[in-house]
């Protein structure tokens, strides 16, 4: 089986008011990208991965005028995918929803929200937590709760599945370098809470006993950024469980190579950014999909569909281009023998 994780950039304005598709050679919100190339890129990208499910992240808005189930299966129907079935958690004001697009024939998929304790609350409640040791709780929010599903493999095996769109820590918008600074720390502070949150949720999956997938965007990953040396630990290795016993750890490859090997060596990249001022792209590991123990007994397989760093994406001309125009995330899928 297969499950993967792909953040699709802005796919909500690939729709029109009405939640129709928009196929045509007016400018996405891709630079430089049409809504006909970068459609069509989501077309090419979705039938080569033929994943089992696939954890949409960013997919499109849920409101009163727009649903995101019925915009991503009429997607799926009009590219002809076997992903064909949808399905969102808890709806948020964001355009950015967390959903699932899967196979009916080989998986079935349920929404199924774990009420939780006062200390690991429903995903849309709130955590009172002390984010900066000051003997005060803070309330901690998710404004893009985590989405968690009940799911069933056509062999009868059951998998809690867990998909996350972390709180980025980036000080959008600010120029005063004060002001940036005090933001990113804020931000960090609030990204490790909803890590903590989750990490709290994965321990109850593994007292009793589940197979847990989490996977998303995490906008984090060990040594990403300077301020992770300030609070000691990056959000993803306290999901992870770094520095538990080898039964408590959730595990992908690409969560821990940043601790070996020489500090220029190259490293995983899941997304491509331009940045306008340094006039390049900038790479970054966002994605991942965390495996419970059980699941990696059976040597499952990850893989980055990077379109340079993945030896068939790159040889191959249309698949390369179609990974490039569709989003600044690329998808990460896991191979498991369930």
């Amino acid at each position: 089986m297969r499950i993967a994780t792909y953040n699709v950039e802005w796919f909500t304005n690939l729709f029109d008011r009405r939640g129709r598709l928009l196929d045509d050679d007016q400018w996405s919100s891709r630079y430089n990208v049409t809504r006909a190339q970068q459609l069509g890129g989501l077309g090419i990208v979705f039938t080569a991965i033929n994943a089992d499910a696939v954890l949409i992240v960013e997919a499109p808005d849920d409101n009163s005028r727009r649903k995101t189930v019925p915009m991503l299966e009429s997607f799926a129907a009009y590219f002809n995918l076997r992903q064909r079935r949808a399905l969102i958690g808890f709806s948020n004001e964001t355009q950015q929803q967390i959903a699932l697009l899967y196979d009916p024939d080989a998986v079935s998929a349920v929404f199924d929200p774990q009420e939780g304790t006062e200390d690991c609350p429903r995903f849309d409640r709130s955590l009172k937590i002390d984010l900066d040791i000051d003997d005060t709780l803070d309330t901690v929010t998710f404004s893009k709760p985590p989405l968690e599903v009940a799911l069933t493999t056509r062999a009868g095996k059951t998998v809690r599945l867990i998909g996350v769109h972390i709180k980025s820590k980036a000080p959008h918008g600010e120029v005063d370098p004060t002001s940036e600074v005090r933001i990113a720390i804020e931000n960090r502070r609030k990204q490790l809470a909803q890590c903590i949150w989750l990490r709290r949720r994965i321990d109850a999956h593994l007292d009793a006993g589940d197979s847990l997938i989490v996977l998303g965007d995490f906008n984090d990953g060990p040594g990403l950024d300077e301020y992770e040396q300030l609070f000691g630990r990056s959000g993803l290795e306290i999901a992870v469980g770094e520095g538990s016993p080898p039964e408590r750890r959730m595990r992908d490859p690409h969560a821990r190579l940043r601790h070996g090997g020489h500090s220029l060596a190259a490293q995983p990249a899941s997304a491509r950014f331009w940045l306008p001022e340094a006039h390049q792209y900038f790479s970054a590991m966002l994605d991942y999909v965390l495996l419970s123990p059980d699941l990696c007994a059976d040597d499952p397989a990850w893989r980055i569909w990077h379109p340079f760093d993945d030896p068939v994406c790159y040889r191959t001309p249309e698949l390369r281009e179609a990974l490039l125009q569709a989003s600044d995330h690329f998808p990460v899928t896991v191979d498991i023998p369930i």
